[in-house]
């Protein structure tokens, strides 16, 4: 299934480069958590740090999983149905956010929503380029993501240790 780029999503709003103010502010607010968890699992005392680092996983799922829920409902706007790459990356998104959720060790969870968000790293600006996804997301998505990475890493040392 070759993709086309999508009128649909070529129209005057999806067409900027500038995400609408509210994209922003939604798409920055839901990482506040993650940042927020993985400090609190650092300066919290027992067992209160081991909850907020468990949070802090849970809410990183969470977010992975409602992330394949958009990349899904962008598929309905393409002419034709859904490309390959779509429904792929939905699965992907939606299965590394669920078994995150459902691993019972947080090194597990942590490694698999790290694996989901560098992947999407790299696709969403390529999905924004070949017209399946709004072409504001070339530019924030990177920008986006690199804070959930870094708010899950930073609780590697503590699963580590």
């Amino acid at each position: 299934m070759d993709s086309m780029p999508n009128p649909s999503l070529a129209g005057t709003e999806d067409a900027s480069e500038h995400a609408p103010i509210l994209s922003l502010v939604l798409a920055y607010g839901a990482m506040v958590p993650l940042l927020a968890g993985a400090l609190a699992s650092w300066v919290l005392p027992a067992p209160w740090d081991a909850a907020a680092l468990r949070a802090t996983l849970a809410w990183a799922g969470a977010l992975l999983c409602f992330f394949s829920g958009v990349r899904r409902g962008l598929s309905f706007r393409q002419p034709g149905g859904a490309t390959l790459m779509q429904v792929l990356g939905t699965l992907l998104f939606f299965g590394l956010g669920a078994a995150s959720l459902l691993s019972p060790w947080p090194l597990a969870a942590a490694i698999l929503v790290l694996a989901g968000y560098a992947i999407m790293l790299v696709l969403d600006p390529i999905a924004a380029r070949r017209g399946e996804a709004p072409r504001y997301f070339a530019r924030l998505r990177p920008v986006q993501l690199l804070l959930p990475l870094a708010g899950v890493a930073a609780l590697l040392p503590k699963l580590l240790g």
